[in-house]
Protein backbone atom coordinates (compact mmCIF):
# COMPACT_ATOMS: atom_id res chain seq x y z
CA UNK A 1 0.00 0.00 0.00
CA UNK A 2 1.67 3.09 -1.17
CA UNK A 3 1.82 6.24 1.15
CA UNK A 4 1.73 10.02 1.02
CA UNK A 5 5.18 11.90 2.16
CA UNK A 6 2.41 13.58 5.25
CA UNK A 7 1.49 9.63 6.30
CA UNK A 8 5.59 8.64 6.69
CA UNK A 9 5.98 12.14 8.53
CA UNK A 10 2.96 11.06 11.24
CA UNK A 11 3.95 7.84 11.22
CA UNK A 12 7.73 8.60 12.22
CA UNK A 13 6.39 10.85 14.83
CA UNK A 14 4.42 8.51 16.18
CA UNK A 15 7.04 5.89 17.04
CA UNK A 16 8.90 8.75 18.73
CA UNK A 17 5.63 9.02 21.20
CA UNK A 18 5.84 5.08 22.67
CA UNK A 19 6.15 4.94 26.25
CA UNK A 20 4.60 9.02 26.41
CA UNK A 21 2.30 9.52 29.37
CA UNK A 22 1.01 12.76 28.31
CA UNK A 23 1.77 14.42 24.77
CA UNK A 24 0.42 17.71 23.80
CA UNK A 25 0.37 19.63 20.65
CA UNK A 26 0.60 23.24 20.21
CA UNK A 27 -1.78 25.17 17.48
CA UNK A 28 -1.30 24.68 13.81
CA UNK A 29 0.31 21.42 14.09
CA UNK A 30 -1.51 18.51 11.92
CA UNK A 31 0.75 16.02 11.38
CA UNK A 32 2.10 15.93 15.43
CA UNK A 33 -1.45 16.21 16.07
CA UNK A 34 -2.38 13.42 13.85
CA UNK A 35 0.90 10.97 15.16
CA UNK A 36 -0.65 11.85 18.84
CA UNK A 37 -3.68 10.19 18.16
CA UNK A 38 -2.02 7.10 16.20
CA UNK A 39 0.82 6.99 19.37
CA UNK A 40 -2.45 6.91 21.58
CA UNK A 41 -4.63 4.23 19.47
CA UNK A 42 -1.43 2.17 19.58
CA UNK A 43 -0.25 2.45 23.00
CA UNK A 44 -0.76 -0.52 25.58
CA UNK A 45 -1.00 2.11 28.25
CA UNK A 46 -3.12 4.98 29.14
CA UNK A 47 -1.64 8.03 27.31
CA UNK A 48 -3.45 11.28 27.35
CA UNK A 49 -3.07 13.51 24.18
CA UNK A 50 -3.78 17.59 24.65
CA UNK A 51 -4.10 19.33 21.01
CA UNK A 52 -4.78 22.89 21.42
CA UNK A 53 -6.52 23.13 17.79
CA UNK A 54 -8.72 21.06 18.96
CA UNK A 55 -12.09 21.63 21.05
CA UNK A 56 -12.22 17.20 21.67
CA UNK A 57 -9.10 16.82 22.30
CA UNK A 58 -8.10 19.68 24.32
CA UNK A 59 -8.53 19.49 28.21
CA UNK A 60 -7.38 22.95 29.03
CA UNK A 61 -10.39 25.24 29.17
CA UNK A 62 -7.79 28.19 29.68
CA UNK A 63 -5.99 27.13 27.00
CA UNK A 64 -2.31 27.73 26.54
CA UNK A 65 -2.35 29.03 30.36
CA UNK A 66 -3.11 25.62 31.85
CA UNK A 67 -0.71 24.04 29.75
CA UNK A 68 1.70 25.46 30.68
CA UNK A 69 1.05 24.95 34.36
CA UNK A 70 1.13 21.30 32.80
CA UNK A 71 4.70 21.92 32.01
CA UNK A 72 5.89 23.22 34.73
CA UNK A 73 4.28 20.45 37.23
CA UNK A 74 6.05 17.83 34.79
CA UNK A 75 2.90 16.98 33.80
CA UNK A 76 3.94 16.61 30.00
CA UNK A 77 6.35 13.89 28.58
CA UNK A 78 6.80 15.63 24.65
CA UNK A 79 5.70 18.19 23.03
CA UNK A 80 6.27 19.62 19.31
CA UNK A 81 8.31 23.22 18.70
CA UNK A 82 9.04 24.53 15.43
CA UNK A 83 10.78 27.94 14.40
CA UNK A 84 11.09 29.80 10.73
CA UNK A 85 14.60 29.03 11.49
CA UNK A 86 16.14 26.41 13.37
CA UNK A 87 20.23 26.38 13.65
CA UNK A 88 22.63 23.67 14.61
CA UNK A 89 22.70 24.11 18.73
CA UNK A 90 18.53 23.66 17.87
CA UNK A 91 17.89 27.57 18.49
CA UNK A 92 14.45 28.08 16.77
CA UNK A 93 13.36 31.72 15.94
CA UNK A 94 9.67 32.15 15.40
CA UNK A 95 9.96 36.60 15.55
CA UNK A 96 11.18 37.10 12.45
CA UNK A 97 14.17 37.50 9.06
CA UNK A 98 16.68 40.64 9.29
CA UNK A 99 18.61 41.78 12.40
CA UNK A 100 16.39 42.19 14.83
CA UNK A 101 14.62 44.82 15.57
CA UNK A 102 14.63 45.96 11.70
CA UNK A 103 13.58 42.68 10.21
CA UNK A 104 12.77 42.55 7.08
CA UNK A 105 10.07 39.82 7.89
CA UNK A 106 8.43 39.41 10.97
CA UNK A 107 6.15 36.69 12.42
CA UNK A 108 3.63 35.93 15.11
CA UNK A 109 6.34 35.73 18.23
CA UNK A 110 7.89 32.96 20.32
CA UNK A 111 4.92 32.85 22.72
CA UNK A 112 5.65 29.74 25.22
CA UNK A 113 8.40 28.38 23.01
CA UNK A 114 10.82 29.09 26.00
CA UNK A 115 9.29 27.69 28.57
CA UNK A 116 8.06 24.84 27.12
CA UNK A 117 11.70 24.00 25.66
CA UNK A 118 12.87 24.17 29.48
CA UNK A 119 10.19 22.47 31.23
CA UNK A 120 9.06 19.52 28.97
CA UNK A 121 11.32 16.78 29.43
CA UNK A 122 11.35 15.77 25.84
CA UNK A 123 11.02 18.05 22.83
CA UNK A 124 10.40 17.27 19.25
CA UNK A 125 11.41 19.77 16.59
CA UNK A 126 9.58 19.33 13.50
CA UNK A 127 9.83 21.76 10.69
CA UNK A 128 8.53 20.26 7.28
CA UNK A 129 9.99 22.34 4.82
CA UNK A 130 13.91 21.22 4.72
CA UNK A 131 15.96 23.47 3.29
CA UNK A 132 18.98 26.10 3.83
CA UNK A 133 16.23 28.49 4.51
CA UNK A 134 14.80 27.54 7.24
CA UNK A 135 17.71 24.94 8.88
CA UNK A 136 20.01 27.86 8.86
CA UNK A 137 23.79 28.38 10.69
CA UNK A 138 22.73 30.59 12.95
CA UNK A 139 18.98 32.14 13.70
CA UNK A 140 18.37 36.06 13.25
CA UNK A 141 16.87 35.89 16.49
CA UNK A 142 16.59 33.09 19.73
CA UNK A 143 13.00 32.54 20.34
CA UNK A 144 13.96 29.36 23.07
CA UNK A 145 17.61 27.91 22.84
CA UNK A 146 18.46 24.26 22.20
CA UNK A 147 21.25 24.09 24.96
CA UNK A 148 21.54 26.06 28.34
CA UNK A 149 25.24 26.46 30.89
CA UNK A 150 24.95 23.61 33.36
CA UNK A 151 24.29 26.29 35.92
CA UNK A 152 20.72 26.34 34.20
CA UNK A 153 17.65 24.72 35.43
CA UNK A 154 16.22 22.64 32.88
CA UNK A 155 14.19 19.60 32.57
CA UNK A 156 13.76 19.53 29.07
CA UNK A 157 14.90 19.89 25.57
CA UNK A 158 15.23 19.03 22.03
CA UNK A 159 15.33 15.24 21.28
CA UNK A 160 14.73 14.94 17.65
CA UNK A 161 14.43 17.02 14.52
CA UNK A 162 12.14 15.97 11.84
CA UNK A 163 12.01 17.30 8.32
CA UNK A 164 9.82 16.41 5.32
CA UNK A 165 14.03 14.96 4.05
CA UNK A 166 15.15 12.97 7.28
CA UNK A 167 15.37 12.66 10.82
CA UNK A 168 17.82 13.64 13.36
CA UNK A 169 18.83 13.00 16.54
CA UNK A 170 19.93 15.81 18.96
CA UNK A 171 22.66 15.56 21.72
CA UNK A 172 23.14 18.22 24.18
CA UNK A 173 26.02 17.64 25.64
CA UNK A 174 27.83 18.09 22.38
CA UNK A 175 24.95 20.55 21.03
CA UNK A 176 25.20 18.65 17.56
CA UNK A 177 22.37 17.30 15.42
CA UNK A 178 23.33 13.82 14.21
CA UNK A 179 21.54 12.22 10.84
CA UNK A 180 19.87 9.07 11.76
CA UNK A 181 17.58 8.61 8.76
CA UNK A 182 16.63 10.09 5.47
CA UNK A 183 13.25 9.52 3.56
CA UNK A 184 12.49 7.92 0.26
CA UNK A 185 14.37 9.59 -2.54
CA UNK A 186 16.89 11.49 -0.57
CA UNK A 187 20.16 10.89 0.22
CA UNK A 188 23.11 11.93 2.82
CA UNK A 189 24.63 14.00 0.34
CA UNK A 190 20.96 15.80 -0.50
CA UNK A 191 20.08 16.40 2.84
CA UNK A 192 23.50 17.28 3.56
CA UNK A 193 23.29 19.63 0.30
CA UNK A 194 19.47 20.85 1.85
CA UNK A 195 20.71 21.82 5.48
CA UNK A 196 22.22 24.89 6.27
CA UNK A 197 24.39 24.08 9.38
CA UNK A 198 27.11 21.02 9.70
CA UNK A 199 25.91 17.98 11.39
CA UNK A 200 27.52 14.17 12.38
CA UNK A 201 26.13 11.33 11.16
CA UNK A 202 24.82 7.84 12.79
CA UNK A 203 26.76 5.06 12.17
CA UNK A 204 24.43 3.17 10.30
CA UNK A 205 21.80 5.96 8.57
CA UNK A 206 18.62 4.21 7.32
CA UNK A 207 16.01 4.63 4.98
CA UNK A 208 13.16 6.08 7.29
CA UNK A 209 10.64 2.57 7.75
CA UNK A 210 7.56 3.22 5.45
CA UNK A 211 4.32 3.05 7.46
CA UNK A 212 3.06 -0.65 7.26
CA UNK A 213 -0.63 -1.50 5.61
CA UNK A 214 -1.85 -1.97 8.98
CA UNK A 215 -1.02 1.48 10.47
CA UNK A 216 -2.09 3.07 7.48
CA UNK A 217 -5.29 1.29 7.27
CA UNK A 218 -5.27 2.32 11.06
CA UNK A 219 -4.57 6.21 10.17
CA UNK A 220 -6.86 6.49 7.60
CA UNK A 221 -9.93 5.17 8.98
CA UNK A 222 -9.59 5.86 12.51
CA UNK A 223 -7.41 8.78 12.77
CA UNK A 224 -8.18 10.73 9.46
CA UNK A 225 -11.92 11.57 10.40
CA UNK A 226 -10.71 12.99 14.18
CA UNK A 227 -7.80 15.37 12.23
CA UNK A 228 -10.85 16.20 9.66
CA UNK A 229 -12.93 17.85 12.95
CA UNK A 230 -9.70 19.85 13.82
CA UNK A 231 -7.67 19.92 10.48
CA UNK A 232 -10.37 19.90 8.00
CA UNK A 233 -8.31 21.17 4.98
CA UNK A 234 -5.44 19.43 6.13
CA UNK A 235 -7.73 15.87 6.10
CA UNK A 236 -9.10 17.06 2.76
CA UNK A 237 -5.40 17.26 1.20
CA UNK A 238 -4.17 14.58 2.30
CA UNK A 239 -7.01 12.19 3.10
CA UNK A 240 -9.78 13.04 1.03
CA UNK A 241 -12.38 13.37 3.32
CA UNK A 242 -14.66 16.51 4.89
CA UNK A 243 -15.47 17.12 8.81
Amino acid sequence: MSHTPEELLIVTLADMLQGDRHVAVGAASPIPGAAALLAKAEAPHRMHVSILHSMRHNPFAEGARELFDAAGQGRIDTFFLGGVQIDGLANINLVGIGEYPQMTKRFPGSFGSALMYFAVPRVILFREEHSPRTLVEKVDFISAPGVSPPEVWRRGGPKALVTNRAVFSFDPQWGRFQLESVHGGNTRESVTKATGFEFDFAPDVIETPAPSDERLERLRQDIAPKVAGFYPEFAARVWGIAA
